[in-house]
């Protein structure tokens, strides 16, 4: 019983979500739907906030390895929270001038985006411009040609890499201009790769129309845990 109910409630919602997109009448009970999920969804918040503060704090109080970069992921979160509930540095909005918090946490010059701008942008600009030299080496390494198809990749990113950069464009000036590495590069990323990823997508969304079929019928029972653990 502890698992049937839930799986009647999924199935439920599942099919009253893809009705209200056919028939209209149900779309004000598809919208109650939608809160609930925000609902639920908040809580999930709360739940997994809760859950980093006391791994964090285990691993501090354990001084397990990496304890510091838990407490620097602590205080960053707390930091954070506070700034951005407490509304820090927000002016009230011209529509209800006489209420201090009325206007928007991520207005431009409050804490909150100044956060965003000065601390959040530069750290993933820097994660992602080291990213590029992992993939860089990751992809010599792993490129090896023994066959057409890994022939035709390495040049296709050979390619590709060359043609990002000023170097590509330098070195192949002297070429028609349909051969020149960034013409090569554009067609590559705006005919084959576009073919490819639409493909993917389409992959994509038969996979989920499958498994999400799956939970509505009942028989993709994984979301719900081992049998085990719902016994327990």
């Amino acid at each position: 019983m502890k698992r049937r109910i839930p799986m009647l409630i999924a199935s439920a919602c599942g099919i009253l979500m893809i009705v209200a997109w056919f028939v209209p009448a149900t779309q004000s009970l598809a919208d109650d739907v939608t809160d609930f999920f925000n609902i639920l969804a908040a809580v999930a918040f709360v739940l997994g906030a809760g859950n980093l503060m006391r791994a964090n704090l285990r691993k501090i109080s354990d001084r397990a390895p990496g304890w510091g970069y838990g407490a620097i992921t602590l205080a960053a979160f707390l930091i954070t929270l506070v700034v951005g509930l407490g509304k820090v540095g927000v002016h009230p909005s011209p529509l209800a001038p006489d209420q201090a918090w009325s206007g928007s946490y991520i207005e431009e010059g409050s804490a909150f985006w100044w956060m965003f701008e000065y601390l959040m942008r530069p750290l993933v600009a820097t994660m992602f411009a080291m990213l590029a030299f992992y993939v860089a080496s990751a992809a010599f390494r792993a490129f090896r040609a023994k066959n057409v198809e890994a022939v035709l990749l390495l040049v296709t990113a050979f390619i590709v890499l060359l043609g990002r950069t000023f170097a590509g464009t330098l070195l192949t000036s002297w070429l028609p201009e349909a051969l020149q590495f960034d013409q090569l590069t554009l067609v590559i990323m705006k005919v084959f790769n576009t073919a490819g990823t639409r493909a993917i997508m389409i992959g994509v969304a038969l996979g989920t129309a499958a498994v999400s079929l799956r939970v509505l019928l009942g028989i993709d029972r994984s979301w719900m845990g081992s049998e085990e653990r719902s016994r327990s």
